[in-house]
């Protein structure tokens, strides 16, 4: 697999207009040329932040369907790792979608994520490297 991991905030981004990173996520969009791709509990949050607007969520989930966006695949086998990722992390503390990403980054060896979480990523080491952040 290879790509770029995107956390809950850009998938925000990109579709709530009125949203103060929209046209910084808009733009670093037109450089990324990989694949663009997320897990469950992130999208599960961008549902939930994007919940006062039905058009809002159909947006989101269109992206899945014209694959503009991909599901990388989490099962029991994960379950172990991110429970010891938000143990260590807990004084941050690190939340379920984070250690998802965190997690398929180690198991894939991706490093580039989109996100607008500097603080906990630029913190976190998968397989004991940093991430490379967009928007830098």
């Amino acid at each position: 697999m290879h790509g770029v991991l995107v956390d809950a905030g850009p998938l925000v981004s990109l579709i709530d207009r009125a949203d103060p990173d929209h046209e910084a996520c808009v733009e670093v969009l037109k450089t990324l040329r990989d694949p663009l791709i997320t897990v469950w509990p992130a999208f599960t949050e961008a549902m939930y932040l994007l919940r006062g607007s039905w058009r809002a969520q159909q947006t989101l989930w269109s992206r899945l369907e014209t694959e503009a966006l991909t599901l990388a695949p989490l099962d029991e086998r994960d379950a172990p790792r991110m429970r010891a990722l938000m143990e260590k992390y807990r004084d941050l503390p690190m939340d379920l979608a984070d250690a998802a990403l965190v997690r398929v980054s180690e198991r894939e060896s991706l490093r580039r994520i989109f996100t607008l979480d500097h603080r906990h990523f630029s913190l976190y080491r998968p397989n004991r490297q940093r991430f490379s952040i967009v928007p830098a």
